[in-house]
């Protein structure tokens, strides 16, 4: 074990040990007399002199020492003699056998022997390998905690640790913490990395210095595992900025793992809620412990192991032994046992796995405890065959678990009814994807008179069996022989039925895969299909399901049922079955039903192709069962809008393909181009790219294996065209190389005809040999069926965060190619506002919003719409980076531009707008941004109950008959009217092109409009001067408005007035500085009340105004920097949050 570093005197340490190893920096040694032949006195004297000189010594017979190069003990040590001096060094770790202290000292070896020289002095190693043996000796405290422990002390010192040194918010949870180095320079920094739910954070306090680390999970692009000189094994974090390594874990396995699984829950919850659903123990992020993730990953591989639905949750997995009966023997295994199914499957690979769904279990009860069967547990089904359990633990809590699930489907299934009723009432597994009828009529209207019609119609026209027993044609070639050959398939099928069971409860050995890969006979494909892929379970589970949901959709209309009549003629054209009006209305109601049941993915492309073959070996109901077992579990996320499931897996594919095919990856540097052109293959499962009676094989598979089939046939096809690939010049030539080999891809063995592919384009007359579809498979199990499903999910969980990022950067591309037209922002500048907006509604995330995240990210909007910021967002953004800073009064002035932006009242706003927004703030002109202003301080964007808004001047300013005249301090006098009334005449010609004109300003919104413009002055340079000046242009507006409200009043212009500016205002309608809109008619003006006369100005007034001043117009025209704004909000985004942690990634 580790210990914490002590101080021990050589004078002491050197007469009662022996070394045993040695090096530059650490030394193992023997207590001296232990493991010697005959050396029990020698041992127990020693024993006695250690308790009494050195109480350290006496933990155990081995330690290790930390000893600085440079000290004499390190000399003496190093030549083999013992030296008497005083040097001190530290024991840093202990050991009862050899064992356990080699593992100790090769972990220093490997981890830090080759990073020490970095170093420049003993003081600075001795500091930087106490402080890592401490970080050790806490993680193994903290492993040997209990599980039952959910707030262990230790684990409540370390949050207190992580509240204190990053001070984020109490809803930013932490799950758990590593002790582990991070390079920093050339000097690697030992602290303490914190994994939360939103953020992995590093703190390190070392030679005197602090070093706070902070990355957003949601900006990592990659997560991997890397090894180099000096560190064994390292975990590389990558942002789009840097990449970080992180290293000298104890136990680095299971870091990395939590790290995965936190980095991919987050990034899918904030990036793809479009199609995640969310597990129940993750659904509030402020209650997720590791137990949670942990529990996460288990469940992901048990459902994608055993291909279960996604809401099943595993509750047990246990060691036992199973009966099997063909072989006569227990055979050693795993028990898992989840909501509704027991599986089990054998510790050696492919000697017998099991599914029993509940629903088809009788009983379940425990047999008698004996020596030769300890702990049986005897499960009976309905298809008259048992499965005996042995040597379980938990024995009497597993049967009581068990019989509650089972009791708990038995009544699920006596509510579920038979009635049209159980078209919205499912059995537990679809529960979460089944549409009612409010859903879908969001997406769809319906012809009322069409759809009774389609009701009648189609009610009792339900294929009962499947296309291929009424259009089934025999081949032309061979057909005795191919004949002979299917019923050899049979009989060896119905003999291992008999055997080994014909349900979703058989047991499924090596022997069943030989015979999949051979190919399935036609006659059972569609059974078998139902019965390897558990959508048998689905069906059973669910009667008059989809009868029920071919009435409720057939009929209406929408954007999918439009796609899919466009695709009918298209699947399997050559067939025909799709050549008559049975496979295509079949088609078109299994199509239809799967739109109507699961909106969220409606119809994809592919998806017609991949059910007419279901329709071909299956009935019509039974096929739209495979159809949801292959869309929503076998290949989950590849049937929606933006297709993730199939991309991540285009990536995964990609990178099998380095490690697995070496040679094509020296020649092909740049593989993603045959990463692309496999897309296809996994899409329609090889169906459109090969010859029908041959990928139908290749189904057989996928139901079996699964997504590992496809991986595996993948990899055999590049494989075997490696030679030609290597030298090929371009992508395209790579394309057809693979296009060719693909169409001469025969299965002899079908008694089918031969169906070409109908997307072929390669030259018929250039000659290419064939190959057996059976050999294809052979190769690819025997090359590659090492693949595990574990493997698979591993690279899918890393590959997803890389594909949604990929993603992320096409969707800030498109935002900017739109916005940057409309503004005058550097390309930089605006990327960096971007990334600003996105992080501002990611920490909202983090940290608690005003609205539901689904309504600020929607993948499904257009580019510039899809984040959306809610009020409390932008008024913080506002404040990082508005030039309108006004003090108090800045949160005022952000929640009226919210309310001008929110046009639709949805209290969002979006990136195009925001950034409109502040593009006139800084590069505006001067009567755009002084009409920003003026539409701030009147409705929408001022409200009778905006915080602000509260004059103190209840009643309307007291009148004056000052002329347009103002005094100077020095004395003199300006007279504005004659210059007042020309800057109307200019903006009146400005503005001859038809516009919108603003709504007047009343005297309480011009008084809130100076008091923005005072406050937006503070601190400036010439705040004087510009204080005087708003002064000046304040008095000037209130004369304008009295005037005008003075011949409001009166219905025509008074005698003082007309006096001085009759004869400019008939120039010019224009020129009526002090009217409304003109002049009134006097019977409409005689008839208003007096309340009605109201002090009013206009923009023009105000512009005109404030264009007297030069001050004004230097602030307004003045040029500010927004870089410098940049690099604050970027500082302090977080840091104004946090109370001081800076993001650092």
């Amino acid at each position: 074990m580790w210990l914490n570093p002590e101080e021990v005197l050589s004078k002491n340490a050197l007469k009662l040990w022996v070394t045993e190893k040695s090096n530059s920096y650490f030394v193992l040694q023997r207590r001296r007399g232990h493991g010697e032949s005959g050396g029990k006195f020698t041992g127990f004297l020693v024993g006695a002199l250690d308790a009494v000189l050195d109480s350290n010594a006496r933990v155990a017979p081995f330690r290790i020492l930390l000893q600085v190069p440079g000290s004499q003990f390190f000399s003496a040590i190093a030549c083999g003699e013992l030296f008497n001096g005083s040097e001190v060094f530290w024991a840093i770790a202990i050991g009862v056998t050899v064992e356990e202290i080699h593992n100790h000292w090769e972990w220093l070896e490997q981890n830090l022997l080759h990073t020490l020289p970095v170093f420049d002095n003993k003081e600075d190693i001795a500091s930087f390998v106490n402080g890592k043996v401490k970080g050790l000796i806490a993680e193994e405290n903290r492993s040997k905690l209990t599980e039952q422990e959910e707030e262990p002390e230790k684990f409540r010192e370390a949050m207190v640790k992580f509240k204190t040194r990053f001070n984020y918010p109490d809803s930013e949870k932490l799950i758990t913490y590593y002790s582990c180095c991070c390079s920093k320079g050339r000097v690697p920094r030992q602290g303490w990395l914190y994994l939360s739910i939103n953020h992995l954070s590093f703190y390190s306090f070392f030679l005197g210095k602090e070093v706070k680390v902070i990355i957003p999970w949601v900006d990592i692009i990659k997560l991997e595992r890397t090894s180099s000189v000096f560190t064994t094994e390292t975990i590389r974090v990558t942002t789009r900025s840097k990449e970080r390594d992180f290293f000298m874990f104890l136990n680095i396995d299971e870091a990395f793992l939590i790290m995965e699984q936190l980095a991919d829950v987050t990034i899918r919850r904030l990036l793809d809620n479009e199609a995640f659903e969310v597990d129940p123990a993750l659904q509030d992020p402020t209650q997720i412990t590791k137990r949670d993730i942990d529990a996460r990953a288990q469940n992901e591989i048990f459902r994608a192991n055993f291909r279960l639905p996604r809401n099943e949750n595993l509750h047990e997995v246990l060691e036992c032994l199973l009966w099997t009966p063909f072989i006569r023997c227990h055979t050693a295994g795993k028990m898992y046992a989840s909501d509704s199914y027991i599986c089990f499957v054998s510790k050696e690979e492919g000697r017998c796995n099991i599914i029993i769904p509940l629903r088809e279990v009788i009983s379940i009860e425990k047999a008698e405890n004996t020596s030769d069967l300890p702990n049986p547990i005897i499960i009976s089904i309905r298809s008259m065959m048992a499965f005996q359990f042995i040597g379980i633990k938990d024995w009497d809590s597993l049967v009581e678990n068990l019989i509650k699930r089972h009791t708990s489907i038995k009544i699920t299934r006596a509510v579920v009814p038979s009635s049209s009723e159980s078209s919205f009432v499912v059995s537990l597994p679809f529960e979460s994807h089944v549409c009612n009828e409010d859903a879908f009529q969001n997406l769809m209207t319906t012809d009322p008179q069409t759809q009774d019609e389609a009701k009648q119609q189609n009610r009792h026209s339900l294929n009962e069996e499947a296309l291929m027993a009424v259009f089934h044609q025999l081949g032309p070639e061979n057909t005795n022989s191919s004949i002979s050959k299917e019923q050899i398939k049979e009989r060896l099928w119905r003999d291992h039925f008999s055997e080994y069971g014909r349900t979703v409860c058989m047991f499924r050995t090596e022997k069943i895969r030989k015979l999949v890969s051979m190919g399935i006979p036609e006659c059972l494909r569609g059974e078998l299909w139902l019965i390897f892929s558990d959508a048998m379970t689905d069906f059973a589970s669910n009667p008059d399901y989809y009868a029920n949901l071919v009435e409720e959709s057939m009929g209406k209309c929408c954007l999918a049922t439009e796609e899919i009549e466009r695709d009918l003629h298209r699947s399997l054209p050559e067939h025909p079955a799709f050549q008559s009006e049975t496979g295509i209305a079949a088609l078109r109601r299994v199509l239809t039903a799967y739109a109507y049941r699961n909106p969220k993915i409606g119809y994809c492309q592919s998806m017609n192709i991949l059910t007419s073959v279901l329709l071909l070996y299956a009935k019509e109901e039974e096929a739209f069962w495979l159809l949801v077992a292959v869309c929503e579990r076998m290949l989950p996320d590849y049937f929606n809008q933006r297709v993730i499931g199939a991309q991540v897996d285009q990536s995964v594919f990609e990178e099998l393909i380095k490690e697995r095919l070496s040679e094509l990856t020296e020649h092909i540097t740049d593989l993603s181009a045959l990463a692309s052109i496999s897309l296809s293959w996994f899409l329609t499962l090889f169906l459109s790219i090969m010859p029908f009676e041959s990928a139908v094989n290749i189904v057989d598979c996928f139901f079996y294996d699964g997504i590992k089939a496809i991986f595996q046939l993948g990899l055999a096809v590049l494989d075997a065209n490696a030679v030609e690939l290597c030298s090929s010049k371009d992508d395209g030539q790579a394309l057809m190389i693979l296009s060719r080999f693909l169409d001469h891809v025969k299965n002899p063995e079908s008694p089918l005809p031969c169906i070409g592919n109908q997307h072929t384009f390669v030259d018929e007359d250039q000659a290419c040999a064939s190959t057996d579809i059976s050999d294809l498979i052979r190769d690819s199990y025997e090359k590659f069926g090492d693949l595990t499903v574990e493997q698979i999910e591993r690279m899918r969980c890393r590959h997803r965060i890389r594909v949604l990022q990929n993603h992320e950067d096409t969707t800030k591309e498109n935002v900017l190619r739109v916005v940057a037209p409309d503004v005058s922002f550097d390309p930089e500048d605006l990327e960096q506002i971007y990334e600003l907006f996105k992080r501002e509604h990611f920490i909202s995330c983090y940290w608690g919003g005003s609205s539901p995240v689904i309504q600020r990210h929607d993948p499904s909007r257009p580019y510039a719409e899809q984040y959306m910021v809610d009020s409390q967002q932008f008024c913080f953004l506002f404040h990082l980076l508005s030039v309108w800073t006004c003090g108090t009064h800045t949160q005022v002035l952000a929640l009226r531009t919210f309310r001008l932006l929110d046009e639709n009242g949805d209290n969002l706003v979006d990136f195009k707008a925001f950034a409109g927004c502040l593009d006139t703030m800084y590069y505006g002109e001067m009567n755009e941004k002084i009409q920003l202003l003026y539409r701030l301080h009147i409705p929408p964007a001022l409200t009778e109950n905006d915080i602000d808004n509260h004059s103190p001047l209840k009643n309307p300013l007291l009148s004056t008959t000052r002329p347009l005249v103002i005094g100077k301090a020095n004395g003199d006098t300006v007279d504005y009217r004659k210059q007042l009334k020309q800057m109307l005449k200019d903006l009146a010609k400005e503005n001859e092109k038809p516009a919108k004109e603003l709504p007047k300003m009343a005297q309480r919104e011009f008084i809130q409009l100076c008091k923005t413009l005072y406050t937006m002055f503070h601190e400036d340079q010439e705040e004087n001067e510009l204080y005087q000046s708003i002064a000046t242009v304040s008095t000037l507006l209130l004369q304008i408005g009295e005037v005008g409200q003075r011949f409001s009043s009166s219905g025509s212009v008074c005698e003082e007035i007309s006096n001085e500016v009759s004869s400019e205002a008939s120039n010019s309608d224009q020129d009526s500085v002090f009217s409304d809109n003109g002049k009134p008619e006097r019977k409409n003006s005689q008839q208003l009340p007096v309340l009605e006369s109201v002090w009013m100005v206009s923009f023009e007034h105000v512009l005109a105004s404030l264009l007297t001043e030069q001050s004004l117009v230097n602030f307004f025209e003045k040029t500010v920097d927004i870089k410098a704004k940049l690099e604050y909000a970027k500082s302090n985004q977080y840091n104004l949050r946090t109370k001081g942690s800076v993001l650092q990634t």
